[in-house]
């Protein structure tokens, strides 16, 4: 059934909106949860100033390599939106290529002091989730949905 209130098309452009396929459905992909480890809450809790003090950002990868003579540690550039690029280190590189981080969007901690990894200062910490599953240790970075703006403070 064609709704009455749009435009009319061309005969062509009907024609071919017909003869058209229809987009497959989405697959959800199933995972098994079974085999999981995933490490224990902490039983101490932290008052709700000190946890407020963290400052979670939005940032937008510009740019990722790996560090030379280092096996795990990507050296990305990011827009934290503050109109400054954020260098951030992260031994993740067991788990992805660079090229396939670049344009993502992720979440730092942007507030930590600078810390020298390979002579280079890593200015915060990207936020991944870590489990092990059958044994071997599982890292994925927590990527948002693109429409989120650099410098967008979680809560």
């Amino acid at each position: 059934m064609k709704p009455t209130d749009l435009p009319k098309a061309e005969k062509g452009e009907e024609k071919a909106a017909e003869t058209a396929p229809a987009a497959a459905p989405a697959v959800e992909e199933k995972i098994d949860f079974s085999k999981v480890e995933v490490e224990p809450l902490f039983q101490d809790f932290v008052d709700f100033e000190t946890f407020a003090k963290s400052d979670f950002r939005a940032v937008k990868v510009k740019e990722c390599e790996a560090v030379k003579k280092s096996k795990k540690l990507l050296k990305f550039l990011l827009d934290d939106g503050s109109g400054k690029d954020r260098v951030i280190l992260s031994g993740i590189h067991d788990y992805y290529e660079p090229e396939e981080l670049v344009g993502k969007t992720c979440v730092a901690i942007t507030n930590l002091p600078p810390r020298k990894m390979m002579g280079i200062d890593s200015e915060g910490m990207l936020i991944s989730a870590v489990h092990h599953e059958n044994g071997e240790e599982k890292l994925h970075l927590l990527m948002l949905d693109n429409h989120i703006p650099a410098g967008a403070k979680m809560y």
